[in-house]
């Protein structure tokens, strides 16, 4: 990653972040360490509603425990093999629900050089620095390509579609009218990442070996308070609030068939209101978003997310 083009990345990684949040639930995305994995001998809740497939994975974002998350979110036994294929290196799952995954350890890396703040700062100031109007350019560019591909990729289905729409207006709407040109501002969020970045202990010039190394649940308690930590800065620097969407999060079951179900999900993102529907399977008796438990398996084979 060229040193010049990092601030840039940084931003836009932020905002598709966070588009993907709002959009798909994902996973890791919380402000602290969380509790991590359950203990020997505990009782995890279980999804007995299709409701709770959604409201159980929102407890977790809220109780800042991605392990959690990821355990929750499909089969025990697909689970199990998750972990075995992240040491393997065959699977990163959850993580490829996250945009621009693929560039997360070269992310940290960069933010892990020491002083990496100071240099982020310079560069910005360059390129960025009360530059409202070429900001804005930007936003509404990454606004009509996200608009684009996500119509264009088949892996979305038309209710998908409808609902990352929203998602786009809304946070669109919130970047172009928050301070991201604001020197002090800009100089607060990249200092923030950079210790967040080292206190992960992942080693980002390793790649992928590192997430090989530490195994799935690790990975993601590691990982987890540096994405926690970006969502926070752009809640108290630039005024995005993900955890009120998670907190007003309103689901109902809209229909169910057998072991499939449709579920309604509504809730407010940058002040704008989003009503999507997502569908929901019962496996062995215990409910999960479709969407992901399709994923995770297309992922051990290395198959499209």
């Amino acid at each position: 990653m060229p040193a010049g083009d990092t601030p840039a990345r940084l931003r836009r990684f932020a905002l598709a972040l966070c588009l993907a949040l709002a959009a798909l639930w994902l996973p890791a995305c919380q402000r602290g360490a969380g509790p991590g994995p359950a203990r020997p001998g505990t009782t995890e809740a279980a999804a007995l509603r299709p409701v709770d497939a959604v409201y159980l994975l929102r407890d977790r974002l809220l109780e800042r425990d991605g392990a959690g998350f990821a355990r929750l979110a499909v089969p025990p036994d697909l689970h199990a093999e998750l972990e075995t294929a992240w040491t393997q290196g065959r699977s990163r799952w959850p993580l490829d629900e996250l945009p621009l995954d693929a560039h997360i350890p070269g992310m940290l890396a960069a933010l892990q050089v020491p002083q990496a703040d100071k240099a982020l700062m310079a560069t910005f100031r360059k390129q960025f620095a009360n530059a409202d109007r070429d900001i804005d350019q930007a936003v509404r560019t990454l606004m009509v390509f996200g608009g684009e591909y996500v119509q264009n990729d088949p892996e979305y289905d038309a209710d998908a579609r409808d609902h990352i729409a929203q998602a786009i207006a809304a946070l669109g709407r919130w970047a172009l009218a928050a301070p991201l040109a604001d020197p002090k501002r800009a100089q607060r969020f990249f200092a923030t990442l950079s210790a967040a970045a080292v206190r992960s202990g992942i080693d980002g010039k390793a790649g992928n070996a590192a997430f090989a190394a530490l195994g799935m649940t690790q990975s993601l308690n590691r990982l987890s308070p540096f994405l926690a930590t970006l969502l926070a800065q752009l809640r108290q620097q630039y005024g995005l609030d993900i955890d009120a969407a998670l907190r007003g999060l309103r689901v109902t079951l809209e229909r169910q068939t057998g072991d499939e179900a449709t579920l309604r999900v509504q809730y407010a993102l940058a002040g704008l209101p989003v009503d999507a529907r997502m569908p929901a399977v019962r496996i062995d008796g215990r409910w999960y978003l479709a969407g992901y438990v399709r994923r995770a398996r297309q992922s051990l084979d290395g198959g499209p997310r």
